[in-house]
């Protein structure tokens, strides 16, 4: 288990890793990096990945250090292939959960040499009126520095209604966990975002994909998976009909079907 930083010609990345497979497997995370990045959290966030140990080595990597305020997700895209030359990944599985399913597109379109395979979850193929209406409002409250009202409208637009029953209670305290000095991260993020769409894209990616969707998504929009699903060739598609944009925290077989999946197109 490792948590380091690796150089890159923009600046330097924060990733963590774990497991000793001889396969490798990429995990880009949402826009909650722009919040905080993955320095220190090896051993919480290896948790999920138990299963993979044996199989997979599993990077999990934050966006760039000094992320500008113009970045695209082609930008972040490129910084991921640098980092991967650097530590010696010459072919890899990615996981793209949310924004990190945008870099993950883009990984693919830009490097297919580089992803054997590839799972998208809760995440779309552009910036879509669902998408640009959330991001519009967390920027607001992001300017304004209001981090209360920005944790629990994301909590609200994330989790199923049954999960939202048992955090409401909690919601007095959010305003002073996991608050950031400055929000200039977090915006940059969002401007990557909002700039992003490589639907007219998406038939050149011909690597395995397992796409997985919430039908109550209310970040990226309950259409986004399928549109994926319709656009990249032989893709496959699960949505899970209860669960919304959290679905990766709330569905107790969203790692299995990942595991599953990724065993599936090292046999093909």
């Amino acid at each position: 288990m490792k948590s380091s930083t690796v150089t890159i010609p923009s600046g330097t990345m924060e990733y963590v890793s774990f497991g000793n497979g001889r396969r490798n497997l990429i995990v880009l995370p949402g826009l909650s990096d722009g919040l905080a990045t993955v320095k220190g959290k090896a051993f919480l966030l290896s948790l999920p990945y138990r299963k993979y140990s044996q199989d997979f080595t599993v990077w999990m990597f934050s966006r760039r250090n000094q992320l500008p305020p113009d970045i695209t997700i082609v930008d972040m895209a490129d910084d991921q292939v640098h980092a991967c030359r650097t530590l010696g990944i010459q072919k890899t599985a990615v996981l793209g959960v949310s924004q990190g399913g945008m870099i993950a597109q883009s990984l693919a379109l830009r490097h297919p040499s580089l992803v054997e395979a590839m799972v998208l979850a809760v995440t779309a193929p552009s910036a879509n009126d669902t998408v640009l209406a959330c991001m519009g409002r967390w920027k607001q409250y992001a300017e304004k520095n209001d981090h209360g009202k920005l944790m629990i409208d994301t909590a609200e637009h994330s989790y199923s209604e049954a999960a939202l029953t048992r955090m409401r209670r909690f919601y007095p305290a959010l305003s002073r966990v996991g608050k950031p000095k400055t929000y200039d991260r977090f915006l940059a993020n969002i401007h990557a975002i909002e700039h992003f769409d490589v639907r007219d894209d998406l038939k050149n990616i011909h690597c395995p994909v397992l796409i997985l969707g919430g039908l109550l998504d209310q970040i990226v929009g309950k259409d986004a998976s399928g549109m994926l699903h319709e656009a990249i060739p032989g893709s496959e598609l699960y949505v899970y009909p209860q669960f919304g944009h959290g679905l990766y925290e709330e569905a107790d077989d969203f790692y299995e079907r990942v595991f599953s999946f990724l065993k599936r197109c090292e046999k093909s």
